[in-house]
């Protein structure tokens, strides 16, 4: 892992491709990537930026969402973690690392596709919490498919569902446990705006996100709670393995970037951290791009 607090080019500051071909079945640990991706496990240092706040990021087992979660445990949050089942080795290691920095951790596993789940995996974070302060939504589905034929409806409905439903229904659910202060963050993607030909359905799924942020904000701001959306370019994450590309763009991938090589998840934990803290108090309705210099626009 790189010293993330010493100046240095950014372009060599994590790995560049060539990557080992490394297939997964979805949804897949970051655990077995080659090379790991960094989520700030030893790389992050914290500073009080969130003493006190509670918070719930869906997908925080692995990639962005685990990168949130450790900066927020690190700037003195409790968080609760959403997860498949089928995660819970990436999702064990997280909850440790909360511990660790001597935050409550709430491992919440499920399937957000499910509405009853969203519900309750709500109420259960808050009431283990002890309240709610931040609602991050991360968890996404992400599988290429060559052609539009290929696109069967039990994927556009699965991608749907968990990249745009869960997010209705558990803003729903957690809008009411929100007092003024509270953020909310949705994860989109420099595909809601440049989308990728193989991408069809899950490219749909983030300009939707970024539509449905904007709306919310306008009506959560009369509440005192901002929402906003991060929007990243390619990051190292098991997403891509696990389906999201295929194998010879995975050995590739972030390739083509500015900076020639994929973001690290870490990179994007701060702008979590500054549009969950008071020193984000003026942001609202905004979209910030984490792309490695491809922009959102």
């Amino acid at each position: 892992m790189t010293d993330r607090l010493t100046k240095q080019d950014p372009r060599a500051q994590y790995p560049r491709p060539p990557f080992p071909e490394q297939p997964q079945s979805a949804p897949g640990l970051a655990k077995k990537m080659d090379p790991k991706p960094d989520h700030g496990e030893t790389s992050y240092k914290g500073a009080g930026k969130l003493a006190g706040r509670k918070a719930l990021v869906t997908g925080g087992d692995s990639g962005i969402g685990r990168a949130a979660v450790i900066a927020f445990a690190r700037e003195g949050a409790d968080v609760a973690i959403s997860y498949l089942a089928d995660e819970e080795q990436d999702a064990h290691e997280v909850v440790k690392l909360i511990e660790a920095d001597g935050r409550k951790a709430v491992a919440l596993p499920g399937d957000i596709t499910e509405e009853a789940w969203c519900r309750k995996m709500v109420e259960k974070a808050v009431s283990d919490l002890g309240g709610l302060d931040i609602l991050v939504i991360n968890a996404g589905r992400q599988q290429y498919r060559e052609n539009v034929e290929e696109v069967s409806s039990e994927d556009f409905d699965r991608t749907l569902k968990t990249n745009l439903y869960a997010m209705h229904w558990i803003v729903q659910a957690a809008v009411p446990h929100l007092d003024a202060g509270s953020s909310i963050i949705t994860t989109a993607s420099v595909q809601a705006y440049d989308p990728s030909a193989i991408l069809l359905d899950y490219a749909t799924t983030k300009a939707g996100i970024v539509a449905y942020t904007q709306a919310l904000a306008k009506q959560m701001i009369e509440r005192g709670i901002r929402a906003n959306v991060v929007a990243p370019g390619p990051v190292w994450t098991v997403l891509q393995p696990s389906g999201g590309q295929p194998q010879e763009k995975v050995q590739k991938f972030g390739q083509a970037s500015a900076f020639g090589r994929p973001g690290q998840p870490v990179e994007l934990a701060p702008v979590y951290v500054l549009l969950t803290s008071q020193e984000g108090s003026y942001i609202s309705g905004e979209v910030y791009g984490v792309t490695g210099g491809a922009g959102v626009a």
